[in-house]
């Protein structure tokens, strides 16, 4: 077999930019996989003279945490990285741990790196992560299986951020044996032999399971290429939008409507039904407005939300970045507070009022409104940067970036 150190060297030289100056986020927990990456990953750094910035989370969920953090700050010490402690902070809850640490963990490590200008974090994931995946779904669970490349799942702590997963060939097994022939020891967790959760039982219970094909679906990257801004919504050719598979058609609703969990189930099946035929429809799904006619397919907000107590205003400092209603990235030059244009419309200047009237009725009164000023996504409002992030967002989920942004 090839040498672990050069298999991974190849993932990174695909997916990296050598020259950049922007510095790679790494995962440590202190275990044996992580730990195996970061020492391969900081040989590949100092080669190409990158700068190695090594995240550690503590869950704050066992006694030990404070020493692994410690052990993982040496370790990043002894590498010659920068290193950074991140804590689980507040009441844990009671149920769906494991999940609530994971979603903790992301969001965490997700804003560490952007914060440092890192656009890419290494994640230790196996071969053996796939299988306990896979072995969680037969018994029943919806866990998907790592992908190499992939979009951070926070949001919108993760956006502009990308996971690489360069260990996904190699059990966890190999990477101990390499770890051994080099001198090394390792963080055994405790939680990743307790029965009480799955994954510890799917990685008891392995018995060579097939993994599934975890490349991402070609027609997702494709479409999402065809795919144009419509006022921070998403808008495609009705013709291709009958191509569309669940997958994409999920992926629209979650990025048009800013949320965290894209629709799944009989509702979304329906939609897709519907969007492969000619009628006009219009729907609402997982927080999107899904408008269809004969020659366009839009992916909207829906303004009702507000109603229901989405599309929540926003306050910003002079000077603060923040992201409203998972959409839309606002900078402001001085304190303003940003809320839907419903019921806000008499506010837009003469100008203002017509670009309004040349979008989609449905788009209109999920825009973004600053009292006194109008909608920044209708006309320039001086000392306030309004970034739409809907459209980058679907192209990072649906594959269309491959490698490391520029």
């Amino acid at each position: 077999m090839r040498g672990l150190t050069a298999a991974v060297h190849e993932v990174l030289d695909r997916r990296l930019l050598s020259a950049s100056l922007a510095p790679i986020a790494l995962a440590l927990s202190g275990g044996g996989d992580s730990l195996a990456l970061a020492l391969i990953a900081a040989d590949w750094a100092r080669a190409h003279g990158r700068r190695l910035l090594i995240l550690t989370v503590d869950h704050r969920l066992r006694p030990e945490s404070a020493a692994w953090t410690q052990a993982c700050a040496a370790t990043a010490d002894r590498l010659g990285a920068d290193f950074q402690a991140l804590a689980w902070e507040g009441d844990k809850p009671a149920t769906g741990l494991p999940a609530a640490a994971r979603a903790a963990r992301h969001r965490l490590i997700a804003d560490a790196a952007r914060t440092a200008s890192a656009k890419v974090v290494l994640m230790g994931h196996t071969a053996s992560d796939r299988l306990e995946a896979a072995a969680m779904r037969q018994a029943g669970a919806t866990t998907p299986s790592p992908r190499e490349w992939a979009p951070s799942p926070a949001w919108p702590e993760g956006r502009g951020v990308f996971l690489l997963r360069p260990m996904l060939a190699q059990t966890r097994a190999e990477l101990r044996v390499w770890l051994a022939a080099h001198g090394e020891t390792w963080i055994e967790d405790p939680a990743n032999e307790d029965s009480r959760f799955a994954r510890a039982r799917a990685r008891a219970g392995l018995t060579g399971i097939e993994t599934d094909d975890i490349a991402m679906a070609p027609d997702l990257a494709d479409l999402a290429g065809a795919v144009t801004d419509l006022a921070g919504g998403l808008g495609l050719p009705r013709e291709r939008l009958r191509e569309a598979s669940q997958a994409f058609l999920a992926a629209a609703c979650l990025c048009a409507a800013g949320t965290s969990r894209p629709p799944r189930g009989a509702r979304l099946e329906r939609l897709a039904e519907a969007l492969r035929g000619d009628a006009d429809l219009t729907a609402t799904l997982a927080g999107a407005r899904i408008e269809a006619d004969g020659d366009q397919g839009r992916f909207l907000r829906e303004a009702g939300e507000a109603r229901r107590g989405g599309l929540a205003a926003l306050t910003l400092a002079a000077g603060e970045t923040d992201v409203w209603d998972g959409r839309l990235e606002i900078t402001a030059a001085r304190p303003l507070t940003i809320r839907a244009l419903t019921g806000h419309a008499a506010g837009l200047s003469r100008l203002q009022r017509a670009a309004l009237q040349r979008l989609p009725a449905g788009a209109r009164g999920a825009l973004p409104f600053i009292d006194g000023e109008g909608s920044p996504l209708l006309a320039a409002i001086p000392g306030v940067s309004a970034r739409p992030l809907a459209l980058d967002r679907l192209r990072a989920v649906c594959g269309v970036m491959q490698m490391e942004p520029a």
